[in-house]
């Protein structure tokens, strides 16, 4: 006859509880930010891009999606994260859109390679990137454009919002939508920058050439004079 113990029995059952609730546990989805109907260019003669660097808020470097509350506050869902981290997300993102938009290959994520040389140079700060179940997706940043010569040619600041339905999936279609809403409004200032022909550099002047002065008399000295052959006109006569 077998005694099972209480304590032996205590462990069997917790066992079985903890092998149970494993079983149901679910796993956690994972998102990424949508590119919608962007198309990857054909062009490889298009304008040359540098795209970046792009900076975004400590906050959204989380990998958790963060949920705006009512109050303003910031709260991390446990059951939901972002697949390759959002900031990775916004880079790649940026890059392909622009890319579409812009009809061009020549795009490229700072830094670039040595020797890169590009017609336009788009610089980004986001900001805020976030939404919540009762709250719409607000995207807010600022971009300054360079022309190929480094020259800041514009800056702005931006704030944009997408409605959404409540669940995360929603929330993160609403997020990717403000960022393809930005991309289109920074598509249409790159294109006069970055066709717009270089001005001519000005012509280098030449330097002075150093005149010889004129020698002062007084300070040559004392003129020595000549010594001239003098004529004789008297024969002289051998014998």
């Amino acid at each position: 006859m077998t005694v099972v113990r209480p304590v032996a029995l205590l462990l069997t059952t917790l066992l079985a509880l903890s092998g149970c609730s494993l079983l149901q546990q679910k796993p956690v989805p994972l998102y990424q930010l949508d590119s919608g109907q962007a198309v990857t260019p054909t062009k490889d003669n298009g304008v040359t891009v540098l795209v970046g660097p792009i900076s975004v808020a400590d906050y959204l470097r989380q990998q958790n999606l963060l949920q705006r509350q009512a109050d303003g506050s910031l709260v991390a869902a446990q059951d939901a994260r972002w697949a390759s981290g959002l900031a990775n997300d916004i880079d790649q993102q940026m890059l392909r859109q622009l890319a579409w938009r812009l009809d061009s290959q020549r795009l490229v994520l700072a830094p670039a390679a040595p020797g890169f040389s590009a017609d336009a140079q788009v610089m980004l700060t986001i900001t805020r990137l976030d939404s919540g179940p009762t709250q719409p997706a607000v995207l807010e940043a600022q971009w300054r454009l360079l022309d190929r010569r480094g020259q800041l040619r514009d800056s702005r600041l931006i704030r944009l919002e997408e409605p959404h339905n409540g669940p995360l999936a929603e929330q993160v279609k609403a997020q990717s939508t403000l960022l393809q809403r930005l991309a289109a409004e920074l598509a249409v200032a790159i294109q006069p920058i970055a066709a717009a022909e270089p001005p001519p550099e000005p012509p280098r002047k030449k330097p002075p050439v150093a005149k010889a002065k004129p020698q002062d008399p007084a300070a040559a000295g004392p003129k020595i004079p000549v010594a001239e052959p003098i004529k004789i006109d008297t024969e002289v006569f051998r014998f």
